[in-house]
């Protein structure tokens, strides 16, 4: 099998990656805030009243993150490319994606640890998403904060995954 046979199972894969890193990101986002899914996500995702808050905050990460799957793929599977061997290259951009996701992972929760440290009722206001009135506003701001710092994870997790590529080549 060539290299780009290998490019649609990547993709593949890269979306997985991504989808269940939502999911799984969604559930510590939760844990911080319910009302940031309650009273902001599930109306933006158009979740059903009767799915489990849990559940709905898998599906709101899983729709959230998959297609940057498709950002990180199509960006880094070209790149894998300098690896040498077809199954150096395959199993090298598994590890490529797992170091974008723990990219990820790692800035979003040290931006949620910093996020605990500076936002408190000193320095939050009061927020309301689709006309629902959020009572716990420091633990929304902060879930918010770990969701928005996780794309930037995502695009400096595509350099390090980069550099994981030059070094496996």
């Amino acid at each position: 099998m060539t290299k780009l046979a290998f490019v649609p199972i990547l993709l593949l894969i890269a979306c997985l990656f991504a989808g269940i890193y939502g999911a799984v990101h969604n559930q510590i986002s939760y844990t911080v805030a319910p009302e940031y899914f309650t009273q902001f996500k599930f109306h933006q995702f158009h979740i059903a009243e009767s799915t489990p808050d849990r559940i709905g905050a898998a599906i709101v990460g899983w729709n959230a993150a998959w297609w940057m799957g498709l950002v990180v793929g199509s960006i880094l599977i070209p790149v894998g490319f300098l690896i040498r061997g077809n199954d150096n290259y395959f199993w090298g951009m598994i590890k490529v994606f797992g170091i974008v996701v723990i990219t990820a992972l790692v800035i979003g929760l040290t931006a949620l640890a910093i996020a605990f440290l500076v936002i408190n009722t000193d320095t939050i206001g009061e927020i309301s998403r689709y006309g629902n009135e959020v009572s716990d506003v420091v633990a929304f701001a902060r879930a918010g904060t770990m969701h928005n710092f996780s794309y930037l994870g995502g695009l400096i997790g595509i350099i390090t995954g980069g550099v994981l590529i030059f070094l496996l080549r």
